[in-house]
C-alpha cells in the first residue's frame, strides 16, 4: 500500500486499542502523514529498502524533540537529535510512529516494571508480555507498526518475541550503533528488532547496521559465515536432557521437542552439547560487575532519585554498590575461562536450538516473586551477549491454552543472514534473502517434489526446500506422452480459473 495509507492504518489501529499501555509518546499523526506524503511525492524513494514501513522505538532510544524517559518520568530529557539508528532507518524510507513502553531502565525480562502500566501477551491479558522491550513487541504483534526496535542485554529482545509469536533478532554486539541509546550495560547492550517475518528483520538490520565513529563498540556488518545454512547441512546443537529446564511447563517441553523434530525433517543433524559453561556464564550477568555497569550508567540519578524508581529496579541497580574492583576483575577472568570452554563446543555444531524461555508467567505469578520469576526467564538468554553471539527468536507453535511458544537459534557473531535463512526454512516463510555464494534457486514440479521419486537428485546435492508455492490459476498440468516415467508439462490457458499447480 502507499505510505500514506500505511500510516493511516497504523494510527487507526493504535487509536482502537484501549487495553494495552503500549505507547509512552507518539509522533503526531499529521507529522507522520506528512513524512509519508513526502515519500510518495518522490518516485525514486520507492527504491529505498524500508520504503513506507512504519516503526516504533523503545523509549530508551532518542528521537529529536521527543522526551526519552527509559520508563522513569523523573529521568526524562528531550534530545536535540536522533539516535544513530533512527537516522539510518528514516534514511532507508521507514516512518516513525512513536516510542514504546518498557521495563524501567531496561532492567527486567517481564514487562511489568513500568510506571506507565504493564503490557500483556496479546494472546491472554492475564499473562505477561515479556520485557524489557514490552511495548515494542506488543505494537508489532497487534499490527500497529511493521517493525520495532527494542534493546537486548539479557534477553529483552527475545523474551517478548517468544510471548507474542514474533521474530526477535538480537544482532551481534556493535552492528547497530548504540549512540543515542540510554545504556543498561554499555559493553553488552544491543539494539534489537521485532517483526512478523524473518526477512523483514534482516532487511531492517541491513539498513540500520552502519558504522558509527561516535560509538567505540561499533563494527561493520560482514557477510554471514553461513555456518548454519542450509538446513540440509545444519548441525544443530541441543543441551543434554539433564540440562534442559522447563520449570514444570510440560506443554513448552512438548513444543520444544516438536521443533527439534521439524528441523530433523528439514535435514538437520541434531547433536547434544554441554550447556553447563554457557549457563555458568549466564549466572555472571546479575551477580558481578555487569550489575555495577548498570549503576555506572545512571549512578548520579539513582542516588538522588531512588524514591522515583521502580522498587525492584532500584533494588537491583543500587545493589551493585557492594561490588569492588577486585570483584570486577575476578568476574572478567571467570568469563574468559568460560568463553574458552564454550568455544570447544562450536566445532561440533553450527547453531544452538534452545527454548526462548522454559515457561511463561501470569502477572500474579510475577508479583509473587518478581526477581525469581525474572531469573527463570533468563535461563536460556543471559549468556548470549556476554559471549558475543548472535541470536534469532522465532515462533514455534502454541500451547493448548492458546499461548505461543518460541525457540531461539544462536550462533557465533556475524551469523545473522544464515540464521535468518534457517528460520525461513523452519517457518516455511517465502525466502527473501540473497542466496549465499555457490547456490542457485531452482523451481521444480512433478517427480522432483518433496516425497517424490526424483527428489533425492536435489537433496543429495545439498538442496533444501525454501518454499512451496503454486502457479497462477491459468495453468494446466499434463503428463507428456512417450516418456518413462511420464514427464510433467504445463500449458498456459488464459481465462482458466483452476487451483494452480504446486511447485
Amino acid at each position: 500500500m502507499k505510505p500514506t495509507e500505511a500510516v493511516r492504518q497504523a494510527y487507526a489501529r493504535i487509536n482502537a486499542e484501549t487495553r494495552q499501555p503500549i505507547w509512552i509518546a507518539k509522533v503526531p499523526e499529521d507529522v507522520a502523514m506528512s513524512q509519508a506524503a513526502a515519500l510518495e511525492a518522490h518516485p525514486e524513494a520507492a527504491s529505498k529498502p524500508l520504503y513506507g514501513l512504519t516503526f516504533a522505538v523503545k523509549d530508551n532510544i532518542d528521537v529529536a524533540g521527543m522526551p526519552t524517559t527509559a520508563a522513569c518520568p523523573a529521568y526524562a530529557y528531550t534530545p536535540d537529535k536522533n539516535a544513530h539508528v533512527v537516522d539510518q532507518l528514516q534514511a532507508a524510507g521507514a516512518i516513525l510512529v512513536g516510542k514504546t513502553n518498557m521495563d524501567q531502565f531496561a532492567t527486567g525480562l517481564v514487562g511489568t516494571r513500568s510506571p506507565y502500566g504493564a503490557c500483556s501477551s496479546v494472546f491472554n491479558q492475564d499473562y505477561i508480555s515479556g520485557g524489557s522491550s514490552s511495548g515494542s513487541a506488543v505494537a508489532v504483534a497487534l499490527n500497529q507498526v511493521d517493525f520495532s526496535l527494542g534493546t537486548d542485554t539479557a534477553g529483552s529482545g527475545r523474551v517478548p518475541a517468544g510471548f507474542n509469536n514474533l521474530i526477535g533478532l538480537k544482532p551481534t554486539r556493535g552492528l547497530i550503533s548504540a549512540t543515542g541509546v540510554v545504556p543498561a550495560c554499555r559493553t553488552l547492550d544491543c539494539v534489537s528488532i521485532f517483526s512478523r517475518q524473518a526477512a523483514t528483520a534482516l532487511k531492517v538490520l541491513q539498513a540500520a547496521a552502519k558504522p558509527d565513529p561516535t560509538d567505540f563498540l561499533s563494527r561493520p556488518l560482514v557477510a554471514s559465515k553461513g555456518a548454519a545454512w542450509p538446513p540440509t547441512k545444519l548441525r544443530l546443537g541441543i543441551p543434554k536432557a539433564s540440562q534442559l529446564e522447563f520449570f514444570g511447563d510440560t506443554e513448552a517441553e512438548k513444543l520444544y521437542r516438536a521443533s527439534i523434530e521439524r528441523f530433523t525433517k528439514l535435514g538437520a543433524t541434531i547433536v547434544e552439547f554441554d550447556f553447563a559453561p554457557f549457563r555458568q556464564a549466564a549466572d555472571l550477568l546479575y551477580s558481578g560487575p555487569w550489575v555495577a555497569e548498570r549503576l555506572a550508567a545512571i549512578e548520579a540519578f539513582a542516588t538522588a532519585h531512588e524514591a522515583d524508581m521502580n522498587p525492584v529496579v532500584a533494588k537491583i541497580i543500587l545493589g551493585a554498590r557492594k561490588y569492588t574492583a577486585v570483584d570486577t576483575y575476578r568476574s572478567i577472568y571467570r568469563l574468559a575461562d568460560l568463553r574458552t570452554l564454550t568455544e570447544t563446543q562450536w566445532p561440533h555444531m553450527d547453531a544452538m536450538l534452545l527454548p526462548t524461555t522454559g515457561t511463561t508467567f501470569t502477572h500474579a505469578q510475577v508479583a509473587e516473586d518478581p526477581i525469581g520469576r525474572n531469573t527463570q526467564l533468563g535461563y536460556y538468554t543471559n549468556f548470549v551477549n556476554l559471549l558475543d553471539l548472535s541470536a534469532l527468536a522465532i515462533p514455534a507453535g502454541f500451547r493448548p491454552n492458546g499461548l505461543p511458544f518460541g525457540v531461539t537459534l544462536i550462533a557465533p557473531a556475524m551469523a545473522e543472514e544464515s540464521l535468518t535463512a534457517t528460520a525461513q526454512a523452519f517457518l516455511n516463510e517465502p525466502a527473501a534473502t540473497p542466496l549465499p555464494n555457490g547456490f542457485v534457486e531452482v523451481a521444480v514440479l512433478g517427480a522432483h517434489l518433496t516425497g517424490m521419486p526424483l527428489n533425492h537428485q536435489l537433496t543429495s546435492r545439498g538442496a533444501y526446500l525454501r518454499e512451496t508455492t503454486r502457479t497462477s490459476p491459468e495453468y494446466r498440468f499434463y503428463a507428456l506422452a512417450n516418456s518413462t516415467p511420464p514427464k510433467p508439462g504445463l500449458e498456459f490457458s488464459p481465462g482458466m480459473n483452476g487451483p494452480g499447480i504446486q511447485w
